[in-house]
């Protein structure tokens, strides 16, 4: 059974940074797949964040590029979402997905 679990969502402040985790289970060959972030905001559709394929190459959302920063660990099967220079308007339930695999979300709120 495919399971993604979500970590380090918290209340930060604007300007502040976060680091997100998603670890990954119940299916082989991590490394060999895509792997995304996706967050949704209140009242609004789930949007993609960003993306690392199974060479490494990364790409982002125009309203995130230059702030945060998509990585993984293959051997500890989870992947990361460095988020700096947070704004409000980047508060949501941001989500790990894999194919059709999707996590709970770890809700991000920024707010003074």
């Amino acid at each position: 059974q495919v399971k993604l679990v979500e970590s380090g969502g918290g209340l930060v402040q604007p300007g502040g940074s976060l680091r997100l985790s998603c670890a990954a289970s119940g299916f082989m060959f991590f490394s060999g797949y895509d792997m995304r972030w996706y967050r949704q905001a209140p009242g609004k559709e789930r949007e993609f964040v960003a993306v690392i394929d199974n060479g490494g190459s990364t790409d982002y959302a125009d309203s995130v590029k230059g702030r945060f920063t998509i990585s993984r660990d293959n051997a500890k099967k989870t992947i990361y979402l460095q988020m700096n220079s947070l704004k409000p308007e980047d508060t949501a339930v941001y989500f790990c997905n894999r194919r059709n695999n999707w996590g709970e979300g770890t809700l991000v709120t920024v707010s003074s």
